[in-house]
């Protein structure tokens, strides 16, 4: 049997309508639907789908009403059903086709009537969603979805750039590095650093600008004269980037510290920079680290060099000239007049490149400074021809060669070279290979020379030997303020030279000693010499160390019992302190802030 069915004699069905939201509270639809208190039947329901309105036949007697349902009830005459199955067929066939009928007519009513016509939601969306005129901004992805949410954030972001522009007008130096604000929040904020007479220096590092925001200099500039600092380094500016910028500073009379480190200039980018230098005779710092200028990059910045009388000083650090770039670096060089400072730590310029360089600068009238060599793959053949530049130098001061391999040897040819040099007080030879055999030679150095007051010897494997040469020397000799020995294997044993030392000298006043291996026992040497003899020393630095609770009680003792300590600086991280070995520094800390009302800063 296809359907089974028990009939009743009054027939009276009960239609509900109610109107459907999806997940956002936005109507999508009607739901009419149909029950009968009189009539009930077992078969397959029938489902009407058109768009979104859903028509259901309900069962059962169910009289629960919602007050969004409108409800509709329409009465049947009366019918009368005999048993036999003729008449029992027709009396169903009949009512159920004007049923379906009435059904689908009164569908298209309630579709017609009570369903809202659309009102053009796409011109509302989006009129709301459209970001203001002028304004773009990106956010994280997912919050397109949510307008309310997106218009929050504008509001906040605007709110945040109105802020920055109060600050524009307020201070003169001003960093903004890392908001992200982008093109049109510089262009936003144009109008304020434009007609700001007090703002001396301002940061827009990383801040996802692009070539098309360096436009916004162009009005900047034209009326800010007082702007002497523009930092725009990590942004992703561009060789088009920084042609845009040296057109709108080729008759800048006011910026004189232009910083593009890591903004993606390439060879082009470079050789704008050069053009301006010949042109511009205010800048007096260039600054073009950890970008991607190779050779024909260097041999254009090298022409603007020998034009330009009015650089003081170039930051080519983190490049790619090699021995090529620095050849041409150095005929550059050899006529200029002006420079001071010269950057050019890992170029990979090699023994070849150096030698040039140090041609180049011998034979210039330029008064150099600051000389940073680091990280060149410089051997003791190079080293050589440093040394021999040095020799002859009267005005160098700073001189950077971290990170090459010089070795002994190398370590030998700078220390004669120290011999005759009477202006460097500022050298880092860390990180060359150099021994104790090398730090012997750099030490006897200090003997006769009070000129140099910073040593950086650290990450060269001296050894306990190195640090007994040196702590000889120093003991009554030298002007060395800030003696650097991180990482040079000297033990315990070599801490116990070092602590020696201390008990004499009476110019150091920074000690490195990081991540030597000098455990307890060489912090309690240490200790001994700060407990009641050292009045110089400020900073000290024993991370990385292995040091114990022992070690820490020691030196804990030692800032008690000393009440001419000088130490406002100890590190002790990364080592293996508990509890009671950092509860005994803290309370030294605090005995000696009772005792002197000076405050020692004591990393765990």
């Amino acid at each position: 049997m296809g359907y089974t069915s028990t009939l009743s004699p009054y027939f009276q069905p009960k239609i509900s309508l109610s109107q459907q939201s999806d997940a956002f509270g936005r109507p999508h639809g009607v739901l009419v639907s149909f029950s009968n208190t009189a009539l009930s039947f077992t078969s397959r329901r029938t489902c009407f789908r058109y768009r979104t309105l859903v028509v259901r036949a309900v069962d059962g007697g169910s009289r629960r009403q919602s007050n969004a349902r409108r409800v509709y009830r329409q009465s049947q005459g009366e019918s009368a059903f005999r048993s036999a199955p003729v008449q029992q067929i027709a009396s169903f066939v009949v009512p159920a086709g004007a049923f379906m009928a009435f059904t689908f007519v009164l569908w298209k009513l309630v579709e017609k009537i009570v369903m809202p016509k659309p009102k053009r939601p796409t011109l509302v969306e989006n009129k709301s969603s459209a970001p203001a005129k002028g304004m773009n901004w990106s956010f994280a992805a997912g919050t397109n979805l949510f307008p309310g949410l997106t218009a929050k954030i504008d509001r906040e972001s605007k709110q945040k750039l109105n802020e920055f522009a109060k600050e524009i007008r307020s201070f003169s130096i001003v960093d903004m590095s890392g908001c992200n604000f982008g093109d049109d929040g510089l262009f936003f904020l144009a109008e304020s650093l434009a007609y700001n007479q007090t703002l001396e220096e301002v940061s827009f590092a990383a801040n996802g600008i692009t070539a098309e925001g360096i436009k916004a200099f162009d009005r900047v500039l034209q009326s800010n004269i007082v702007l002497k600092t523009l930092n725009l380094s990590g942004n992703p500016i561009g060789d088009e980037g920084a042609k845009s910028l040296c057109d709108i500073l080729v008759d800048n009379a006011g910026i004189e510290k232009l910083q593009m480190n890591s903004v993606d200039l390439g060879d082009e980018g470079a050789k704008a920079i050069a053009d301006l230098l010949k042109k511009n005779s205010n800048l007096r710092v260039i600054e073009l680290n950890n970008n991607m200028i190779d050779y024909s990059g260097f041999t254009s910045l090298a022409g603007a060099i020998l034009e330009n009388a009015t650089v003081r000083s170039i930051y080519l650090n983190g490049n790619y000239g090699g021995a090529l770039g620095a050849n041409a670096l150095a005929k550059g060089l050899e006529g200029n007049k002006s420079l001071w400072e010269l950057h050019l730590q890992g170029n990979s310029i090699g023994d070849e490149g150096v030698r040039a360089l140090m041609s180049g600068l011998s034979d210039s009238k330029a008064k150099l400074t600051h000389l940073d060599l680091g990280n060149n793959s410089i051997s003791a053949k190079g080293a050589f021809h440093v040394a021999e530049y040095v020799k002859k130098s009267k005005s160098l001061f700073w001189m950077n060669m971290y990170m090459n391999d010089i070795g002994d040897e190398g370590a030998e040819k700078i220390a004669e070279a120290l011999k005759q040099n009477r202006s460097l007080a500022i050298i880092d030879l860390g990180g060359n290979n150099i021994h104790a055999k090398g730090i012997s030679e750099i030490a006897q150095v200090l003997k006769d020379n009070s000129v140099i007051t910073t040593l950086e010897v650290g990450y060269n494997p001296i050894g306990p030997d190195g640090a007994k040469a040196l702590s000889e020397v120093l003991k009554f000799h030298g002007n060395v303020k800030a003696l650097k020995l991180g990482w040079c294997q000297i033990g315990a044993k070599g801490a116990e030279y070092i602590a020696d030392t201390l008990k004499y000298n009476n110019t150091i006043t920074i000690l490195d000693l990081r991540g030597n291996g000098l455990r307890d026992e060489g912090a309690m040497c240490l200790a001994r010499s700060l407990k009641v003899v050292n009045e110089v020393l400020t900073e000290l630095d024993l991370g990385f160390n292995e040091i114990r609770d022992d070690g820490a009680f020691a030196i804990a003792q030692a800032l008690k019992a000393n009440e001419d300590v000088k130490i406002t600086s100890l590190n002790l991280a990364n080592n293996f302190l508990t509890k009671f070995g950092q509860s005994a520094l803290t309370d030294a800390r605090d005995h000696v802030y009772e005792m002197n009302e000076m405050e020692v800063n004591i990393v765990f």
